[in-house]
């Protein structure tokens, strides 16, 4: 007899048990995290404090879940920020549904890696089908569809989508890939950057990943624009600033334009910008649409004005993780030129070398940073699956509804006033009483547990609450709760 400890892994009816107990947990989950505080009443370190210093030595197997899930109760859920609860309103939301949950679940069962078409043909093509679905779900060119409608008999397909982790990632490969053109275009050299003063951080950080900034203050190669009182890209200070550069001999390579900016949900001019860009001589500058919020809100035909001009776009993106009903992490990015996307990420050592690859199958891996990749497309597929596209437009215009409502709520109190032009689902307004008395007012809603919003400093006007409506479970009587919760601090 061997005396060597057996692996105690976990047999498929095992499996079965303990799965269906960690379905009945979250189901149950969702049916109290309305009761829940929003914010937990913990400290730094109390998680740790509860957690054994070194990892256990003895085999558990099966007979340590009765533990796990006591601790499970015990220790995480009273630690956790309820991001489902109806009452969370900040940041942007992070929506889960049961068809997305069911996805992420199967996706981990199957357990493939689907960075190349030969490591599993369903994972890129189920992939390719859906994001061709959302082109024409949200409006977008048809030139974003790897299976153009309009494409000329023979030709090959210029464009397409695939799923990022999140919209950071979807800025960085943007840039890489404008920084690709420019070099097949023979205009390498001091290559510049622009974006809005309130765009997202993460178009720094690509910066600086790329190179192209050596800290989150150098402004070497990268221009931040000013906004107009709407918080929008001012659009002849871009343009005035890609002359001066052209002057000085710079390339300009890049622009991320914003549909719906992180602080205020901002919608940056795309139509202006890309007629900038001509006016200037800029045509083969890389423009790139971050939509990572708003994005969602484009599967209504009546909200789709705010990307007027998107047609002009070299990529786009946006998170069906954020306010399209699917897990964390989901971000759809879309380009017209693939070419200079798998320029500017592709390499293939023999070890991946194989013949559908050769024979022109799509790899995915050539369309991101990390060579592996999960299989995300099953819980978008769920999910559209599930709700159809009139039940994903139906979910948004309730949340629109109610950004509506709490902005005339907010209206009728002559103590408060909104700061910023309302284009989405967040409201931002703040006392009229000043920065100090709005900051004391949001640490004491967040410090009740009963609701949780978030903050913004904007230009001219100051510290900023920010009310964002978009949790999957919340109602109209969540909101004029929240409402006269507010009112009474």
């Amino acid at each position: 007899m061997s005396d060597r400890a057996s692996v105690p892994h976990m047999t498929p009816d095992q499996f079965r048990v303990l799965g269906h107990r960690m379905v009945d947990a979250v189901a149950d989950y969702m049916t109290r995290v309305e009761s829940m505080p929003v914010l937990p009443a913990c400290k730094p370190g109390d998680v740790l404090r509860q957690l054994p210093t070194a990892a256990p030595e003895a085999t558990g197997g099966v007979e340590v879940w009765d533990a796990i899930f006591a601790d499970v109760e015990r220790v995480i859920l009273p630690s956790i920020t309820n991001w489902q609860s109806p009452n969370f309103y900040g940041f942007f939301p992070a929506n889960a549904s049961g068809p997305a949950i069911l996805g992420e679940l199967l996706a981990a069962g199957l357990g493939v890696q689907g960075m190349l078409w030969l490591t599993s043909p369903a994972c890129t093509e189920l992939e390719m089908r859906v994001l061709d679905w959302l082109v024409d779900a949200l409006g977008l060119p048809d030139i974003f569809r790897h299976e153009p409608r309009h494409l000329a008999s023979g030709a090959k397909p210029l464009g397409g989508g695939v799923i990022q982790s999140t919209a950071s990632d979807a800025t960085l490969v943007a840039l890489l890939a404008a920084r690709e053109r420019a070099r097949r275009d023979g205009r390498g050299g001091h290559l510049t950057l622009y974006t809005s003063t309130q765009a997202h951080s993460s178009v720094i950080k690509a910066a600086m990943i790329a190179g192209l900034a050596a800290s989150p203050e150098d402004r070497t190669h990268l221009r931040l624009i000013d906004t107009d009182r709407a918080f929008a890209m001012d659009v002849a200070a871009l343009e005035a600033a890609l002359r001066a550069d052209l002057a000085a001999g710079r390339t300009p390579a890049y622009v991320c334009a914003t549909i719906g900016t992180t602080s205020s949900t901002a919608v940056d001019p795309v139509a202006e910008i890309a007629a900038a860009l001509k006016r200037a001589g800029c045509e083969r500058t890389w423009l790139h649409v971050d939509a990572a919020h708003s994005g969602s809100a484009l599967i209504c035909p009546e909200f789709r004005p705010m990307s007027k001009g998107v047609e002009h776009a070299d990529s786009f993106c946006f998170n069906p993780h954020k306010w399209l009903l699917t897990n964390f992490d989901c971000d759809c990015f879309f380009t017209r030129d693939r070419a200079a996307l798998l320029g500017a990420l592709s390499i293939t050592p023999e070890y991946l070398r194989n013949s559908a690859t050769d024979t022109g199958a799509i790899d995915f891996r050539d369309w991101q940073v990390p060579l592996g990749r999960r299989f995300r497309a099953l819980k978008l597929w769920f999910v559209i699956r599930h709700y159809g596209v009139e039940g994903l437009q139906a979910y948004i215009r309730e949340h629109m509804r109610l950004a509506a409502l709490f902005e005339e709520l907010v209206r009728g109190d002559n103590r408060f006033e909104i700061v910023a032009p309302r284009t989405a689902n967040l409201v931002c307004f703040r006392l009229k009483a000043g920065d100090d008395a709005t900051r004391e007012l949001l640490a004491r809603i967040n410090a009740s547990g009963r609701l949780y919003m978030t903050h913004t400093v904007l230009p001219g006007v100051g510290y900023t609450m920010r009310m964002a409506i978009g949790a999957a479970t919340t109602q109209e009587e969540h909101v004029r709760a929240a409402w006269e919760f507010i009112r009474a601090q």
